[in-house]
């Protein structure tokens, strides 16, 4: 199989790593890089607080080579301000840039960011100009189907942002009235699949790797693109590419490659932003690592009681002996991942 290639950065896997306020940070990056995601992603960086320099911005986008491509996702709407932001990084070491044109979050729409710009394919496609200007990396986009019902321009902006130099365009096949419910509209990622000619990846709704398999089949999308169902399971990405390059699937982990990927992961983060930043965030990210274990719902409120970083090592003693027991009082079962 062809590698993918985002302009001239070349993917060593189709299934991509997307980004996600408040976790996608650089550990979380980094884990997900070496269970094989094909490219990360920043978590959404304010192109005005580029502009003005604010150092708390700043530090979302600095990370170390992790062993994929690396992109750092700008959000605005004012497309002058948006070219600025692109000129105000392009020291810093990344790999490509790319614009959220999908967040639903009624902070960033209030504002005429995210999702509220597919309501005007021609200022997507300004935007994409001016940050295409101001950078020597290759530019993406990651949109919605559109804004609501009435409003499907998935196709309209992805063929204004092609034709402004956008070299892939990752699409969340539901609108923005839809959140994240029901499921989502395959046929809109096959629609801007047939209306460009760049790489388009499929967003939503994969869980599995037949879930991958099933929307590059139904699609015809080049990559997709995975986000929350990867929170607490990295290995959903080894499994995803097996069955996407046609290789046969990788064993499960075990309990204790889990924990290691969960201690691993909080122990960085607390690296990197000191225990009273990172320790309310790890609780989240801890969180996910419980799915289909015994006594799941005990163990989350374990995590979220997380204050110190060897509250994680209790965490982990209390996962093994929860399973210890629970096993004692049950038949034997393996435990489902995820």
């Amino acid at each position: 199989m062809q590698p993918l290639m985002i302009g001239s950065v070349a993917l060593p896997h189709r299934a991509v790593f997307g980004p996600m306020a408040g976790f996608t940070d650089e550990p979380c990056r980094r884990l997900m890089a070496q269970h094989g995601a094909g490219y990360t992603v920043s978590e959404m960086v304010s192109s005005r607080a580029l502009v003005y320099q604010d150092h708390k911005t700043i530090k979302l986008l600095k990370a170390e080579p992790n062993g994929a491509p690396y992109g750092v996702q700008l959000f605005g709407e004012v497309p002058e301000i948006m070219g600025q932001a692109a000129a105000a990084i392009e020291e810093y070491p990344f790999d490509f840039l790319d614009i959220n044109m999908g967040c639903p979050a009624p902070k960033i729409v209030s504002g005429g960011a995210g999702s509220k710009l597919m309501l005007d394919p021609d200022l997507c496609g300004r935007i994409v100009e001016q940050v295409k200007a101001h950078t020597s990396r290759p530019v993406t986009v990651k949109m919605r189907k559109g804004w609501d019902a009435d409003h499907v321009t998935a196709m309209e902006c992805a063929r204004a942002c092609e034709q402004a130099g956008a070299a892939a365009i990752a699409v969340h096949a539901r609108t923005r009235e839809q959140m994240y419910t029901p499921g989502i509209d395959p046929e809109i990622i096959a629609r801007v699949k047939e209306a460009v000619k760049v790489p388009v990846i499929g967003n939503g709704d994969i869980r599995s790797a037949e879930d991958a398999v099933e929307m590059v089949r139904r699609t015809g999308c080049d990559g997709v693109m995975i986000a929350r169902a990867a929170l607490g399971d990295p290995w959903l990405f080894e499994r995803v590419n097996a069955a996407l390059e046609g290789r046969e699937a990788p064993p499960a982990p075990n309990l204790q490659a889990r924990m290691n990927a969960l201690r691993r992961q909080v122990e960085e983060m607390v690296q990197l932003k000191g225990e009273y930043t990172a320790m309310p965030q790890a609780r989240a990210q801890a969180i996910h690592y419980m799915k289909g274990l015994r006594g799941a719902a005990e163990l989350r409120r374990v995590c979220c009681q997380l204050e110190y970083l060897s509250d994680i090592d209790r965490l982990i003693e209390t996962v093994f002996e929860q399973q210890r027991r629970a096993a004692e009082e049950e038949p034997p079962r393996e435990i489902p991942f995820p």
